[in-house]
């Protein structure tokens, strides 16, 4: 999207609803320090998953380093080559689940054995953020998927469910609601607020018949009804404000579950909107192409299907097609987060984008040595990194890398046992 060229007082004028410019400099409000100079562009990260794997012989080059020779999959991003890197040798241990897939549940948290009995979840590196920011955003984290999966869990392990409707995220992002509306929402704080008083005076009551250990563990409640009560404030607060504009008409849902790279790209396109605009910092995106034929040119077979090749040449050869695509989409996510500029940067400067799969292997639900490409974030690019394929090294090295371009003070996540210090 070019703004060069608007003028601030343009309109977008269709279906009842009005969208102004936004305050420009990359859309991005200006926040100041104490000092009235301008506080650097905040930090974001996006996480995207495509559930069936990648085919490893297609994406990762033949020899390591700065000079490597572009796979057919890289060839799709060769624009954008001193801005991302691709790692082999990188998994979450103790994998093995319930079944082929359970590894989808854990490519954000890293918990053990998805899915057996006694199974439970951990936080997503995206929810972990969402608790250290809060609501400094208007939506402490954006939630979408092609198919209403989820990469994101809570502290409590439990699923956070996706937004596979671009329209409606778009609406929830930048349309806003009735009087009716935004009434309805403060009402329901106000009652969440009351909820969270009732709760606190119980549990006051409580504190007076119990022991020094409870008590300590009463503490630790008091200071988790304060913080969701500081939500709360802070949540009403956004209802109140209004939504920032974005000069684009809203987008179209495709109805149509066999366009999945049609799905996903309209899904790529909200990012940039979303983190310009500084109405989330961190998204996740769930891609699944499932048991459809994909719309794509010289595939007959469904995704899933192709996944599981069996080393058939046919099967292979629609797969690259289907993947190749995929590439195609994130490849123009790359290219529009390069074109958007927040003062002197660009847009992906200060935005990690994790690409990848919980799968390195789908045609034999082998969840090691995982496919990743990683670009943005200030980091230094251009490289391919091949860890032991054998003995890889633990994929939340990358997720710590990641917290701590955050500006998270931690040395660990999950099974991390250290940094990935290759691209810093």
């Amino acid at each position: 999207m070019n703004t060069q060229n608007l003028s601030r007082r343009t309109f977008l004028k269709g279906s009842g609803v009005a969208l102004s410019l936004p305050f420009l400099d990359a859309m991005l409000p200006q926040r100041l320090l104490a000092d009235g100079s301008k506080a650097a562009p905040p930090r974001r990260m996006v996480c995207i998953c495509t559930s069936l794997g990648l085919h490893a012989e297609n994406l990762f080059p033949e020899t390591p380093g700065r000079d490597y020779t572009p796979t057919p999959y890289l060839e799709m991003l060769k624009d954008h080559r001193d801005d991302f890197s691709v790692f082999s040798g990188l998994s979450h241990p103790e994998q093995s689940g319930r079944d082929g897939h359970s590894s989808e549940m854990t490519w954000l948290t890293s918990a053990k054995n998805p899915g057996l009995a006694g199974f439970r979840n951990t936080i997503s590196i995206d929810q972990y953020i969402a608790e250290k920011i809060g609501y400094e955003t208007r939506y402490p984290s954006l939630i979408m998927g092609s198919g209403g999966g989820s990469q994101s869990y809570t502290r409590s392990g439990v699923m956070i469910p996706a937004d596979s409707s671009p329209s409606r995220v778009f609406a929830k992002l930048f349309l806003d609601g009735s009087p009716g509306e935004v009434k309805a929402q403060m009402q329901k704080i106000r009652e969440g607020r009351s909820i969270m008083d009732a709760v606190q005076e119980q549990a006051n009551g409580f504190s007076k018949r119990i022991g020094q250990a409870d008590r300590d563990k009463l503490d630790e409640y008091y200071t988790s009804v304060r913080e969701m009560e500081q939500r709360l404030v802070k949540a009403d607060d956004w209802t109140q404000k209004p939504k920032p504009k974005v000069d684009v008409e809203p987008p179209k849902d495709i109805q149509d579950e066999r366009d999945f790279i049609g799905r996903t790209k309209l899904l790529f396109d909200l990012v940039p909107l979303a983190l310009q605009t500084d109405s989330t910092r961190l998204i996740t995106i769930l891609v699944s192409g499932g048991g459809k034929v994909p719309l794509v040119e010289g595939v007959t077979i469904d995704h899933h299907g192709l996944s599981h090749h069996g080393k058939d040449p046919d099967k292979l050869a629609q797969l690259k097609r289907v993947e190749e695509a995929q590439f195609r989409a994130f490849g123009g996510l790359i290219n529009s987060l390069k074109n958007q500029r927040e003062g002197d940067a660009r847009l992906i400067d200060n935005t990690m984008v994790l690409f990848g799969s919980n799968l390195g292997n789908a045609n034999a639900h082998d969840w090691r040595n995982l496919p990743v490409v990683f670009a943005g974030g200030g980091f230094k690019h251009g490289a391919y990194h091949a860890f032991d394929a054998q003995n890889n090294k633990p994929f939340s090295n990358l997720f710590v890398t990641m917290l701590q371009r955050m500006n998270i003070e931690t040395e660990a996540f999950g099974s991390s046992s250290g940094t990935i210090n290759e691209i810093i």
